[in-house]
């Protein structure tokens, strides 16, 4: 099975960490965040994993080689120009013959790869995005009225709203929606199919996951890593 990471975003609410460091490569626990990825996608089945990169693109290539030390067929796609979330994926379009998993670079899930992975081919969509529900409280009361006249109160409710989760998978023939070489965003590919009166499928994902786009969220990982990564990693090589 194949899998792409999108690893060519510059990290820019990550600096000063990324001024010098690549946002994949920064170290959570004793591996980098992409290694985990890989390391996750190899357990899963997947062989051949292409990395999608732009920013500082050479310092990945030194790092991963191959991809023969993590028992993996690594490629290094490199945009020449920014291209989007999306996009990148068109300079790979020849490759990627077969259903591909596509995940964001700076996410950290314990997401079960291979239930997800048979859940898109049972569906009938191109595109199948993973969905994570988010609770945020709400710090204040919300007060209904008719008028001038109070109708009701709600006690700081929860703000539930359900996100992208950075995690797809597609089919080939999805590349028919890709403008060639332009940018391209994951947004923008999904309301082009809706547009079109298209299927596009989600699935629940229940498992941890955090999206590592700021400071708070790298020291986030870091606390959490021994918990839920190198734990279930010590576990399925057992």
């Amino acid at each position: 099975m194949k899998a792409v990471i999108l690893a060519g975003g510059l990290g820019l609410r990550l600096k000063p960490f990324t001024q010098i460091i690549p946002k994949p490569l920064l170290p959570i626990g004793e591996k980098s965040m992409l290694q985990i990825q890989i390391e996750r996608l190899a357990q899963f089945g997947f062989k051949e994993i292409f990395l999608a990169t732009n920013y500082k693109s050479e310092y990945i290539e030194r790092f991963f080689g191959d991809g023969s030390e993590f028992g993996v067929k690594l490629t290094i796609s490199r945009e020449e120009k920014p291209l989007g979330t999306a996009g990148p994926l068109y300079l790979l379009r020849e490759q990627l013959d077969t259903p591909f998993v596509v995940m964001n670079g700076d996410i950290l899930s314990l997401i079960d790869f291979g239930n997800l992975y048979d859940f898109a081919m049972s569906q009938d969509s191109l595109l199948t995005l993973s969905i994570k529900k988010e609770i945020t409280p709400f710090d204040f009361g919300n007060i209904f009225f008719d008028g001038n006249r109070v109708t009701g109160i709600e006690e700081k409710p929860d703000i539930i709203m359900y996100i992208l989760a950075g995690i797809y998978v597609m089919k080939p023939e999805i590349f028919k929606y890709f403008p060639e070489n332009e940018f391209f965003g994951m947004d923008m590919l999904i309301k082009a199919m809706l547009e079109k009166g298209d299927l596009v499928s989600k699935y629940d994902l229940k498992d941890y996951w955090l999206d590592i786009g700021r400071i708070d969220d790298y020291y986030t990982a870091q606390s959490e890593y021994n918990n839920h990564f190198k734990a279930s990693m010590q576990e399925r090589a057992d």
